[in-house]
């Protein structure tokens, strides 16, 4: 018996154009029975990274698949194939990698092995939506002679950040920024230069603030008028908006403001023609607000959820939605006046003539640092199986 054991060392969130990292680790356990001849054998072992695509069937309508490119081996359970048994299609593949051949280990013996990869930038963002799914793995597999071939999946996303396929880093390293008091391998010193170009772009990107004012009005008029200060975002921030309905001349009586992303399938894709986009909400906020002059708002964008993107097959978009209860009748004519001779006691109306509206505004939202991100990642960075 043998355990085999991966661990990211950063952990399981990474942004396209890093370098995966992943130490694997393999044991021989001492037991109470082990003898010197209770030596264990591995033929070779091998890694590979993965996107899996997978297409809800009553939505989208993918082009039928090129049987001429089916591998014949793909059947054989002595070839390493890192998706076999999966769902979907395998849209991206890096080359595989051999991390040994013959490997003998003794009891109580471990060895293990470091398999780095640069995860491919032209490549779609982990997505679980209603209609697709892109989801990121990295396989190994372990054979031993005349013997299947055992897999261990090591889950993990990767955040897409559009711009840093293009940037050129600086040729002369004497003026890259660097730490003089750490000695880096070129390729990780470029990508950590890559983690913190990201940042910077981010935070630029996220940081730019102007003053945004919309009128909020129907058929009968003016209801109020709404203000936010930016509509970029990274995933984890909150959505702050306020409102003022003291310049109305409807009154308001209640509003509510929902976090939504707009998930639709390209034309050519759709299972039916002009079939409806799907609507995931994220995070709501409800109020009455009659008589009140001001009021305002607070949803967190969740660090689990996906960032917008597009591909050749779906499309994510952010947006905020609100709607909004109207009366018809002016904001006096709400409030009752009571029959009690020592005191005024004002009470609401029993019945009331009411509309209903709604808005969509667009947003923006954008990755954040994958270190922060892998803190709400459901899946762990370490995984095993016993060979």
């Amino acid at each position: 018996m043998i355990e085999v054991l991966a661990k990211l060392g950063r952990g399981p969130v990474f942004l396209a154009g890093e370098v995966l990292e992943c130490v694997i680790t393999f044991t021989n356990p001492l037991s109470a029975s082990s003898t010197s001849a209770s030596s264990e054998m591995l033929a070779w072992a091998s890694a590979q990274i993965h996107c899996q695509f997978h297409a809800s069937e009553n939505r989208v309508a993918l082009p039928p698949s090129d049987g001429s490119k089916h591998d014949v081996q793909a059947e054989n359970e002595t070839v390493f194939v890192p998706n076999r048994g999966e769902r979907g299609q395998c849209i991206l593949s890096t080359p595989p990698k051999i991390l040994f051949c013959d490997l003998r280990l003794d009891p109580g013996e471990s060895k293990s092995y470091s398999y780095c990869e640069t995860l491919p930038v032209d490549g779609p963002p982990s997505f679980r939506g209603q209609s697709v799914k892109y989801v990121y793995k990295l396989t190994i597999g372990c054979q031993r002679v005349n013997s299947p071939i055992k897999l261990l999946r090591v889950p993990f996303r990767v955040l897409v950040l559009h711009g840093l396929k293009d940037y050129q880093f600086p040729q002369d390293e004497a003026v890259a920024p660097s730490n003089p008091f750490l000695e880096e391998e070129e390729g990780l010193k470029k990508d950590s230069r890559l983690a913190d170009l990201a940042t910077e772009l981010l935070m630029v990107a996220t940081s730019r603030r102007s003053l945004h004012l919309y009128n909020i009005s129907n058929t009968r008029g003016k209801v109020g008028t709404f203000c936010i200060f930016k509509t970029v975002y990274k995933i984890g921030e909150d959505v702050i908006g306020t409102f003022n309905f003291s310049e109305g001349d409807i009154p308001c009586l209640q509003f509510s403001v929902s976090l939504q992303t707009e998930e639709s399938i390209q034309e050519e894709f759709q299972r039916r023609r002009g079939q409806p986009v799907s609507f995931t909400v994220h995070a709501r906020h409800q109020e009455s607000c009659l008589h009140t002059a001001q009021s305002s708002f607070s949803l967190p964008i969740p660090l689990s959820s996906t960032p917008g993107f597009t591909t050749n097959i779906v499309s994510l978009k952010w947006r905020l939605h609100f709607e909004f209860v109207t009366s018809g009748e002016s904001p006096g004519t709400c409030l009752v006046r009571g029959s009690q001779l020592e005191a005024v006691t004002w009470t609401g109306v029993e019945q009331m003539e009411v509309d209903t509206f709604s808005w969509d505004l667009p947003i923006k939202v954008l990755p954040t640092n994958p270190i922060l991100a892998s803190y709400v990642f459901q899946f762990s960075s370490t995984n095993s199986i016993t060979i």
